[in-house]
This record gives structure tokens, sequence and C-alpha cells, in this order.
């Protein structure tokens, strides 16, 4: 899937250093389209907002931390409803996909997109694509309204399926356009928003008419620019059951060791919060963070430790940690159909390897219980956090479409909702920055050793960026930070 001919960045630059990464709209390629009154301020339910609609200059700072001499900074487009609209309602018909892996809250995004058309700009056509990309040109579709979605949201998974890879932009643009479908939404991750930026582009191209929103799932929070991707409140919640359970079984006996692999690629994001959240973890093992097994200030003397101390141990580790310690004849070369690499059971190595390092050293008799609750945790409903999390998502996508914003994903950005470049979201991934405060705020909750040398720690700082302690002149929309705080 190569991106070609893609669009150069729309960057608008002020007074103060005040830079705006805007998103494409159709007036960037189409002439004189026609513009309509926006429907929703005749909506009753709009009726006591004192202010129905988004100043067109709204912009949204990627970063609140300022010096008072500093530049003003990156900025995206607010999102939320315009005074005009480029759609009149009658004429949208709309679809909905969802693409890669399970996650928390894609029911709960369809259904508000749905909804959304229909109770707020009078939308009656909106199309689900069934499984992933490979259903536009499958020709596999179900027609949605309020009815059909009203209790979706209760429910774990997608009701219109999902599939990884499948995209073929030639076939997926021609559906569009055989169809006669004007919006298309697209929730999924990385891959398939890189995906939605083709779609995008090769519209684009052909010069129609059709607005592009994107809508980013990762489980794993590694989304870069946003604050966070939906369903992640969720998979912390629920990742705190399975390291409840391997607590109680670890320290019910003698010598007890509890090992929970949660999800987590890349990005530790997960096991982190879920660290934070439990206090009942010693030692919490992410990809971010190499560690090693063997020898002084290693994994197994911290765990023989921790055991003389309290008798039990709890280990969360990250389905991505540790692979660079497999042996090289064991390591995956394959991928998966997204593109990415498949992982070893880092959790059952980790577990087999503490069990024959014990039994080798005849010291200690240990006992230990493994637990993986990565697949129930991805099929769970969403919570109520996410679950307005996913209606604001939703619902912002509907009103960027409906304004003639196109190319664009939605997120949240220092709490508010924005327009970003398909281009910023795929660009990389957003990591655990193990040199930042919040893992630091780990470190001194578990009490476990960092496991880093002094040149990982060189090397992190570089990755980093934010610094170890707040600046006298750091100040945040005007007011000084706390340093009592030390956010």
């Amino acid at each position: 899937m190569g991106i070609s001919g893609v669009s150069k960045a729309k960057i608008v630059r002020g007074d103060c250093g005040y830079v705006l990464e805007d998103v494409p709209h159709f007036s960037d390629y189409i002439r004189d389209l026609p513009n309509y009154p926006n429907p929703l301020q005749d909506n009753p339910a709009y009726s006591v907002v004192k202010q129905y609609f988004v100043d067109l200059d709204d912009t949204v700072a990627q970063k609140v931390i300022a010096h008072k001499n500093g530049p003003r900074g990156l900025h995206f487009r607010r999102a939320g409803p315009r005074q005009k609209v480029y759609f009149e309602s009658d004429d949208v018909h709309a679809c909905i996909v969802t693409c890669g892996g399970l996650c928390p809250g894609l029911n709960t995004v369809i259904r508000e997109i749905v909804c959304g058309l229909y109770h707020m700009y009078g939308v009656k056509k909106v199309l689900g694509i069934e499984g992933g990309y490979k259903g536009f040109y499958s020709r596999n579709t179900v027609l949605l309204n309020p009815k059909v979605v009203n209790d979706i949201h209760k429910r774990g998974g997608t009701i219109l399926g999902t599939s990884r890879g499948g995209h073929d932009t030639t076939k997926i643009v021609d559906s569009i356009q055989d169809r006669g479908i004007n919006q298309v939404y697209i929730i999924g991750g990385d891959g398939t928003q890189k995906g939605a930026a083709v779609i995008f582009e090769e519209i684009k191209r052909r010069g129609l008419k059709v607005a592009v929103a994107g809508i980013p799932k990762t489980i794993d929070n590694d989304i870069p620019v946003t604050d966070r991707s939906f369903g992640f409140d969720t998979a912390v919640e629920e990742a705190q059951r399975a390291i409840n359970a391997a607590h109680v079984e670890a320290e019910s006996v003698e010598n007890g060791i509890g090992v929970v692999k949660l999800m987590g690629r890349y990005s530790g994001f997960i096991a982190m919060h879920a660290t934070l959240a439990s206090r009942d973890v010693d030692c919490c093992l992410i990809p971010e963070s190499p560690f090693y097994l063997e020898g002084a200030g290693g994994l197994f003397e911290f765990i023989e430790k921790r055991l003389k101390e309290n008798g039990h141990m709890v280990i969360v580790i990250a389905e991505g940690a540790g692979q660079d310690l497999f042996s090289e004849s064991i390591h995956s070369v394959d991928k998966d159909a997204s593109g990415n690499r498949l992982l070893q059971d880092v959790g059952l190595w980790l577990s087999q390897k503490i069990k024959e390092h014990f039994a080798k050293k005849n010291k200690m008799d240990i006992t230990l219980k493994y637990i993986d609750p990565t697949y129930m945790i991805r099929a769970v409903p969403s919570n109520a956090s996410d679950n307005v999390y996913c209606t604001l998502l939703a619902q912002s996508a509907v009103h960027g479409a409906m304004a003639g914003y196109t190319g664009f994903t939605v997120g949240l950005v220092n709490g508010r909702h924005s327009y970003i470049p398909f281009y910023r979201i795929t660009e990389k991934q957003n990591k655990v920055v193990i040199t930042d405060r919040m893992w630091a705020r780990l470190l001194s909750s578990t009490n476990q050793p960092s496991f880093l040398s002094p040149k990982d720690i060189i090397e992190d700082k570089k990755e980093g960026s934010s610094p170890a302690l707040v600046d006298d002149h750091d100040t945040v929309d005007g007011y000084l930070v706390n340093k009592e705080i030390n956010y």
C-alpha cells in the first residue's frame, strides 16, 4: 500500500511563532461549491446552547506548557459544528467501516456516527461496510439507522465485522464512486489510517466531493498527537481484574509469583497505567525499557529479593517487552495482514525461565501462575468514560465531514477535540518515555530497578520530549505550573 502523489501539508503561519497544521477542505480542490445553513440552528436539542458553532479561527495548541518569551507553537483546527455546511441532508450517503483488531468502544463509535447523522443533520442514508476494507469491493453492506444501532454500545466487538489487510485503493474508491457514497468514516489503527490517507488522495485526484474522516482506534494508546485513544481506559480497568487475580494467587501460597501479560506491541501504556492503578504490582516490564534476567541488578536477582521480603510477587509484562531476549533461532520474521511482526509469547517464555532459574538453584520452591487476559480485554464493551469519549469523537467526525473538511482524523488534543491531518497520526507511534516523570512514578510505586545502563538513559533522553523537572518559567494557559504537583 504505497502513498503516491501525497498532498502538501497545509500550513498556516501567524504572529509570534504561531503555526497551524490545517486539514484539507473541499474548497482546496473543488471550485464554486455551494454551502448551506447548518440545520443544527433549528435543532430543538441545541436551542439552549448559547453558541451553536465553532469559530472558523478556533485552533487547539499541541502543547499547553509555554514560556513567556517562547513561540506560540503548533496548533490544530478545533473540531465542532460550523455555521455553514457543504452537504444538504437529503444528498448525504454515508458509510462506516471498521478495520484491524478489536477494541472496546467500536460499536459505540458506529452508533454515534449513525445517530449523529440522523438526529443532528437529518441524514437518512447510512451504510455499514462489513468485514473491513475488503467489504467495499466484496459488496458486503448493511443499512444502518438509529433503530438498528440502538443498543449495540452494550456489546463488545463490532457489528460490522473487521479484518486486517484487504486494502485495494482503486477497487475501494471505485466502489465509493459507484455507490454514490459522499461521506466515508473509517475506524481503525495507524495502518487503517494510512489506508484512509491513500483513499483520500485517490478521491482528491479524481476530484470527487467525498469527505474522508478517520476515527483512530488502538487499544495500546500508541497514536501520536492525541491525548489518548478510545478503549484505553476500558483496557486499563479490565486489566485490574487480571492483576487482582494474580495477586490473590501469589499471596495465597509461600513464594507465590503471579505473571500477567497485557497488550502493548510497541508501547507499554496499558501495562504502565494498570500497574500504577493497581499498587499490587512489584515489577512492570514494557517494550520501551530493556531488561535482562541474569547477573547483578537483573530480574532474577530482584525476584529473589522481593520474595524474601514479602513472600510473594506480581509481575506485569507487555506483549512487546523482552523480544530481544529470544534466541535468534526462534525470532519470528512473519507478519500479519496489517504488516505487524508476529511476536513470541513473552509471558509464557518469562514464566518458564523463572521456573527454570529457581529449579536450578534449588534454594527456593516457588509457585507461579501465568494469566493472559489480552483477548478477554479486547472483546468487552467500553466503560462509561470511553462511551462518552467515543460519542464525542463520532460527533466531531460528523461535524467535520458536514462542514466540508476531509482527509482528517479526530482526536483529543490537550482536552479539546481537534481535526488532525492523516500524516501526523501515521508518521510515528506514541511510546512511553522512560526518562519522563510518569515512568519515574511507576518505579517509585513498584520499587523495581530501572534495568537501564547509562547508555540507555542517554539515548532515551535524546528521544524524550519533556524535562525531568519543571522550569521556573513554565506556564499552562497563563498559570504557573505547580511545582509541588510537578506534572
